[in-house]
């Protein structure tokens, strides 16, 4: 019964909306209402600035470490600590408590492989930041990082639930990005920043 708690936990804090969150304590515009309408850090910065943008973000990571850190100190098994870091994935882009309108789940995502293993979520996160500096482009950084994120959890996890969680977030998160890759090929996605 623990290992479903854990599950549940994890999809819970998943649905905390950072960006919905702060937008309404710094009284900003419904990050789903303005924009791209996406719930996330890189639509926060576009209209609510880098600080509003850095504390979306950091609560997007947050809430994907402390799931999973919740289901390692519970000594669960490898498929249950997999199972978790999907359902907090799940959670952001499906909040219950915001009518499972959420984002893409990139940030809340990384915040998850880095509670499993530093190792994979810092290659994730260094994958992310040399495609944006590279490209300027946040969409193309997330699928990049993203797409490598099963040879991350297979070179440093190796268990193949982990490999295999981290696969239904590679689908997924494809998904999510769909629009992002129709404009990424026709030349008029925004670059970060603007």
């Amino acid at each position: 019964m623990v290992e479903y708690s854990a599950i549940l936990i994890g999809y819970l804090l998943g649905s905390i909306s950072s960006a919905v969150v702060v937008a309404r304590v710094l009284r900003l515009q419904d990050p789903r209402e303005v924009g791209s309408g996406n719930p996330g850090a890189t639509n926060v910065l576009r209209y609510g600035g880098k600080g509003a943008a850095i504390a979306t973000l950091l609560g997007d990571l947050l809430k994907g470490v402390v799931a999973v850190l919740i289901a390692r100190e519970l000594s669960l098994q490898p498929w249950v600590i997999s199972a978790t870091m999907v359902a907090v994935f799940l959670g952001h882009l499906f909040p219950v408590f915001f009518g499972f309108k959420g984002g893409k789940g990139v940030a809340t995502a990384l915040g998850a492989y880095l509670g499993a293993n530093p190792w994979v979520g810092g290659a994730l996160a260094l994958t992310w930041i040399v495609v944006a500096v590279v490209s300027r482009y946040s969409s193309l950084s997330a699928l990049v990082a993203t797409a490598l994120s099963p040879l991350y959890v297979w070179y440093w996890m190796g268990d193949p639930a982990y490999v295999a969680g981290s696969v239904v977030m590679v689908v997924i998160l494809f998904w999510r990005h769909r629009g992002n890759i129709k404009r990424l090929l026709e030349g008029t996605e925004s670059k970060i920043g603007k």
